[in-house]
Order: structure tokens, then sequence, then C-alpha cells
């Protein structure tokens, strides 16, 4: 039997880390039903058992002590591995986290110690401490990024190249296509007046860097026609300063402002709705990371429109046309006019991406992260 524990946050706390860890476990659980997954997650969930896994509160985030790890991970009677889904929002600025799952190893609590970087550092970012972290991951036994950028960024960090693993973050293909999309539109509580017209949504946490005032700038451009396209906003707003970029998107266009958490199913809803999806997003300069939410757009077989960033390099490299460069609203622009007279077009041009959406499915990479698992554990005996 093999015995795994994650260190993360957990549904129901509000964290695109949180659902990430939820899919690869549930992934994990259906192509492998021998694991005993134990999930050592934050304070914000409840100590339960689910269908496939425990849940044991062991860590409050941004903490300078995970001793609580140590001692769930004793009560368990230790795992195998032990895998943190690391985000600095998450563990924050010390290097605590890494320090309790080297002291778990060398008590035998754990055989193999593996960091899932979800943020990675660029020497430009003027940030110190991010870097002091990346470059201690050689003592870890695996090291996995998301994409090339951020694959070669910790290697010229000094990080060894034999512990780091490119996995690609996962892809969940939408089970709402095809579905009446009056039925969602109910599920959603949204009047059926949104399908007049065509339909565009941005989705997610609402931050700054979600690039809310690109779009009404280039609403603002598109003037009259802008009267015939239905904008949907949805999510949890980060930043009330965005509310009054939303209040003039909805004197420029018929908008509708779902202002709450979205669930991974109302988002993939609101996905299967949309004509097109945007994401016009801005980088915080110097971090590299994957977005979530274009791995659930894209598994939406939609055609989208986002930023040439890191966040989005995956974007860029299947469907290059399909992207502008940042803060630039005229380009928006050109490309949604583009898209609206060849939709058609369109959506037979993203299919290379629509194809890297099934090879990214979550089953095959949690089958990946099994391989890892395995290789490593056959490497430590």
């Amino acid at each position: 039997m093999l015995r795994l524990g994650y260190v993360s946050t957990y549904p129901p706390t509000h964290c695109g880390v949180a659902e990430y860890t939820r899919f690869l476990t549930t992934s994990l659980k259906s192509i492998y039903p021998e694991a005993r997954i134990t999930i050592f997650s934050d304070y914000g969930s409840s100590h339960r058992v689910e269908s496939h896994a425990e849940i044991r509160p062991s860590f409050e985030r941004g903490s300078r002590d995970y001793h609580g790890v140590l001692d769930e991970l004793g009560e368990v009677g230790g795992v195998d591995v032990i895998h943190v889904q690391h985000e600095y929002g998450i563990f924050g600025k010390n290097d605590a986290i890494l320090e309790a799952c080297l002291e778990a190893r060398d008590e035998r609590l754990v055989k193999a110690v593996v960091f899932t970087m979800h943020s990675v550092y660029h020497p430009l970012s003027g940030h110190s401490y991010p870097l002091n972290f990346q470059r201690r991951l050689s003592s870890v036994d695996a090291v996995i990024v998301h994409s090339y950028l951020m694959e070669f960024e910790i290697q010229h960090q000094g990080v060894d190249p034999l512990v780091i693993h490119r996995i690609p973050h996962g892809t969940l293909l939408n089970p709402y296509l095809g579905h009446p999309r009056y039925k969602l539109l109910r599920d959603l509580g949204l009047e059926e007046s949104v399908l007049k017209g065509l339909t565009l949504t941005l989705f997610g946490f609402l931050r700054k860097d979600k690039g809310l005032d690109m779009l009404l700038e280039a609403l603002r451009e598109i003037g009259y026609e802008a009267d015939s396209m239905n904008i949907i906003i949805g999510g949890e707003l980060r930043d009330r300063e965005l509310l009054e970029q939303i209040e003039e998107l909805g004197r420029v266009a018929r908008l509708t402002f779902i202002d709450k958490y979205l669930t991974s199913d109302e988002i993939l809803k609101i996905a299967s709705i949309a004509d097109i999806i945007l994401l016009p997003y801005r980088d915080k300069y110097g971090v590299y990371s994957v977005s979530g939410i274009l791995h659930l757009s894209m598994g939406s077989f939609k055609p989208l429109i986002g930023s040439r960033v890191p966040r989005l390099i995956e974007l860029y490299q299947f469907a290059p046309r399909a992207t502008i460069p940042p803060k630039k609203p005229a380009e928006l622009v050109k490309k949604l006019k583009w898209m609206m007279n060849n939709y058609d077009y369109a959506v037979a041009y993203m299919a290379h991406l629509y194809s890297y959406a099934v090879r990214t499915q979550w089953l095959r990479m949690a089958r990946r992260h099994l391989n890892l698992y395995h290789e490593l554990l056959r490497s430590r005996s």
C-alpha cells in the first residue's frame, strides 16, 4: 500500500492551490485505489474523511512553525511520500515548511520529500527571500514545476537538474459542454437574456492583475458594437477598487457580474455558456507561474484571448495567434473583432490547444505523479 501525504490548503479554503490538490488527489485515488492519502491541510478545513482522502488540519497559513504537521504525521504512523504544494502566499517568507519536511525525513516519518512550486521567482523580482528558498530545493528528493520557464529558472538558480521534474497543470474536460444553455443559466441564477448576442466571460479571483482595466478600455474603443455583446464577469473580489471598473463596464456593455467565490463547477458552467473566454492578464514582475483558470478554460474547447505573460505560456505555445501584448487594449480590440468575424476559423485554429488540453487531463497528470513517487521510493530503497 502506498501512503501519500499532501501539505496544502484544501476546500473550503478559497484558494487555487486548494482546488489543485483536490483534483490531483481525487484523480490519484481513481487510478490507484490502494493508495492511502492524507491531506495535512490549513486550519480553514475541518478534520474529516472523504471518499479519496483523510483531511487533517495541521498548520496556519504563513506560520513559522509546522510541527503540527510532524505531530499529525506521527499520529498516522508516517507516510511514504510527503508532497508540499508550495505557494509563498500560503507558507510565508520563511523556510519553516522545508525544515519541517527535512526533519520528518531524518526522523523516518517519511521516505521521500516532494515540493511542487506553484510560483518561481526571478532575480529581477527584487525579492531576495524566495531566491534563497529556491536555492535550498536541492535538499529535497523532487521538485515539480508546471512550465519550461519555471524549470529552467530554478535550474539556473542552482537547483540540481536531477531533482527537477516538469509536470503540467492538470486539465478538467468540461462535463457541461452540450448541456442546454438555459439550464446552465438557471443553475447559476442568471437570466436567459444573457444569451442575446456574443457572450464574453472573465472569471476567477478578481484582482488588478486580471486585466479588467484593459477590457474596459477595449470596450470603450469598440464603441457601439459593445452593445451587441454580453459580458459575464464572475469571482470573488480580492480588490474592492475594481468595483468602479466593473460599474463602468456595465455602462459600456451588457454586463452580468457574479460577485462571489465560484466553485470549479460554477466556473465550468460559465465557460460552457461563453462564446469567447478572456484572459487579458498582467503578471507580477519577475514571477513565473501557470494559470489554473487557463486549464479550466481550455478544457471547455472555446476560443480564448489572452495576454503574452508567463502565466499563460501554454496559450502562447499552442495558440500564439490568440494572444496579445499585455497592457495593449487596442490589440484586444483587433483580436475581438477578428474572432467575431471569423468565429468558425477561430475554433478550428484552437485545435492544437484543445489537443494539449486532452493530453494534460488530470488522470494523466496523476499517473505522472504516481510514476515519480514509485521512482523516488525505488531509489531510496
